[in-house]
């Protein structure tokens, strides 16, 4: 791969090895191109962007000009963005009809690799666009997590603990992406198995303004040696538990265990067990009163 070596040195090094090799028309330097001939590349992870920083940036760029140029390689009758997002979008909030690139010769495989390994260096790209450009790099590179690690200067359990992150339900993925709820917070969600657990829990850490730690010890609690031991399959099959399980954390809202009797060899039944959780006064007043038990 002829760009592989400059993968890991950032995008000064980048522009400066473009520059280098790039075809007849960049071998003059920085050239400047419509802001409309060039589309943004698939391989970008980053999904949103911080509308006050993309602001900033704007005016910044309205009284200074775009300082550093947009590396983009040619596609079709215009060119594909392959580094400087941010400032191809603040340039056009501007008000600017055209930017400073740098155009460089990449294959596909090179040019996602270049956008993807770029942005995941950087800092300021939430859990969840971190975590799937990390899947990206798997999957369109049959990279390992220790090559990815590699690639973009990150530990292999961070990496790890990232791709995790894709584990969780939707309605938590969008609590992270906006910013409601942490990395940390996801990964200690990571320690309940069901769905149903984990979004209500995610919700709960949202409105109480839980701490990290505080979610970790309500999982710990949930998932503790103390919780008891599900129904065999002989008895009610496990998916409609779960399927019972999840109704009621729906009704209640709020974690929810049910757990089926079952006949012993013997021919004795064990009674079956519903828990529910409730984690202040009020919160129990709240569900006697769903239950309709009411409190003089």
């Amino acid at each position: 791969m002829a760009t592989k070596h400059g993968l890991g040195r950032g995008l000064d090094a980048l522009i400066q090895d473009a520059a280098a090799q790039s075809s007849a028309p960049a071998r003059s330097g920085v050239l400047r191109i419509p802001v409309d001939r060039i589309r943004r590349s698939p391989w970008q992870p980053r999904r949103s962007f911080e509308q006050e920083a993309l602001a900033e940036l704007a005016r910044s760029i309205r009284e200074h000009g775009v300082l550093q140029p947009l590396l983009v390689r040619p596609s079709g009758d215009g060119y594909e963005l392959i580094a400087g997002e941010r400032r191809l979008r603040a340039a056009a909030e501007a008000g600017l009809k055209d930017v400073p690139v740098v155009v460089m010769t990449a294959a596909d495989n090179d040019s996602a690799l270049l956008t993807l390994v770029e942005n995941l260096q950087r800092e300021d790209l939430n859990p969840l666009e971190e975590a799937e450009g990390y899947r990206m790099l798997a999957e369109r590179f049959n990279m390992t997590q220790e090559q990815i690690a590699d690639r973009v200067a990150k530990s292999r359990p961070a990496v790890a603990n990232a791709l995790r992150l894709l584990d969780l339900p939707e309605e938590v993925r969008k609590l992270i992406a906006s910013g409601d709820l942490s990395a940390g917070h996801a990964k200690a969600l990571l320690g309940l198995t069901m769905p149903g657990e984990q979004i209500l829990l995610a919700h709960r850490a949202v409105k109480d303004g839980l701490s990290v730690r505080d979610v970790e010890r309500l999982v710990k609690r949930a998932a503790g040696p103390g919780r008891r031991k599900k129904v065999s399959r002989d008895d009610i099959p496990e998916q409609h538990m779960a399927h019972l399980s999840d109704r009621l954390h729906q009704h209640f809202g709020t974690s929810i265990r049910l757990y089926s009797s079952r006949t012993l060899a013997n021919g004795r039944k064990v009674k079956g067990c519903l828990e529910i959780d409730f984690y202040s006064p009020e919160e129990l007043t709240r569900i006697l009163e769903i239950m309709g038990v009411r409190i003089e």
